[in-house]
């Protein structure tokens, strides 16, 4: 039976009683509540530089159940693909990074590996993917991360012109990358992390990172921080803690934790709204998916921000295990979401790219 399949019978079934298929598949797509243990932690990575291919085929229904709705909540339902492809190494998409079009893409999977290419569009809808190339994700050493332990968790990713961070869940960490020296060639620095950020759980730590740019055309408040989050490190009073590394007021603060919600990504936008990409896992209600809105300018060392949802969606739309945001705005003018998924490179998840107008 393929997943997409697989996927159509679970909505189907009401909260009384769960095929075995369908439970298996909600314990897989959800990756960071509970995730299943992986005996081979680097089976999937990539040892080397190589051109990839990768099929698409359109997703042109967000809501099966009702197709001609394209309204979700603060969000327009521009277009979607799922994605596969031949080479072994594709899949584990935890963070995506666009260029200021939204074509050109740089990815990064949890098995430390790199993900580049360009985005294909036709009226505005996506409809593939071109010129697709993996690299391994190199240490100091010029060597693969994922010769060193734990060190193949990468989850996160921020981008500041030719700089790149990339979060590692596992041990925590943060490597800085050049690509002015090599691209995804270039070799990883470590960037020295404030003590609470070594405190985080080990399979709920470092899960998005976001960079306040600075320049004369930029009137942010943060300009030069790199912002890190929690997926789930809980402060006191049980809120997501996150972190300002650098910049002019490095500290801690807290994101108020709702509903039972982790942390799996987050993007600014050039207004200053923070948006943070958000799941959760129930036995009962499968995989549920959230964006929220927080205002940049309200983060502070010691502050507990919130902010609305835009968003929710649950195994009833085509979703996954979302664990990628990013924005770009169009000629036009449109504020573009992208979101990508990990499928943990099971047979019963997978790899989605879905992209959402952002409604005024």
């Amino acid at each position: 039976m393929s997943t997409h399949r697989s996927r159509r019978s679970f909505i189907g079934f009401t909260a009384a009683g769960f095929s075995t298929l369908a439970v298996s598949r909600l314990a897989l797509a959800q990756g960071a509540s509970e995730p299943p243990p992986r005996a081979l932690q680097v089976e999937n990575a990539v040892v080397e530089p190589v051109s990839v291919e990768v099929n698409a085929r359109a997703i042109p229904h967000f809501e099966p159940r009702d197709r001609t709705r394209t309204r979700f909540g603060s969000l327009e339902y521009r277009s979607g693909l799922v994605l596969t492809s031949p080479y072994r190494g594709f899949g584990g998409l935890s963070g995506i990074r666009l260029d200021a079009k939204g074509e050109g893409f740089l990815a990064v999977s949890d098995q430390g590996g790199w993900f580049t290419g360009r985005i294909r569009y036709s009226g505005g809808k996506m409809t593939g993917l071109d010129d697709v190339e993996a690299a391994p994700l190199l240490g100091a050493e010029g060597r693969p991360i994922t010769e060193k332990r734990l060190w193949w968790d990468s989850e996160a990713i921020a981008r500041d012109g030719d700089v790149v961070y990339v979060g590692l869940e596992r041990v925590n960490q943060i490597l800085r990358y050049d690509f002015s020296k090599g691209g995804t060639r270039a070799r990883g620095a470590m960037v020295p992390v404030p003590p609470g950020i070594r405190k985080l759980p080990s399979n709920k730590g470092l899960e998005a990172l976001v960079f306040v740019p600075k320049g004369k055309d930029r009137n942010m408040p943060l300009a030069g921080t790199l912002i890190a989050f929690s997926e789930r490190g809980l402060d006191a009073d049980g809120n997501l803690t996150a972190f300002l590394i650098g910049g002019p007021t490095p500290g801690q603060f807290s994101v108020r934790r709702t509903e039972k919600y982790d942390i799996s990504d987050a993007v600014l936008l050039p207004s200053g709204e923070l948006l943070i990409l958000e799941r959760k896992f129930s036995w009962f209600t499968g995989v549920n998916i959230r964006i929220r809105s927080l205002q940049l300018k309200s983060i502070a060392p010691g502050a507990v921000v919130d902010g609305p949802a835009l968003f929710a969606a649950d195994l009833g739309h085509e979703v996954d295990n979302m664990e990628g945001i990013d924005a770009h705005v169009t000629s036009e003018g449109e504020t573009v979401l992208t979101l990508i998924s990990d499928d943990n490179f099971s047979m019963l998840q997978r790899t989605l790219l879905l992209q959402f107008t952002l409604a005024e």
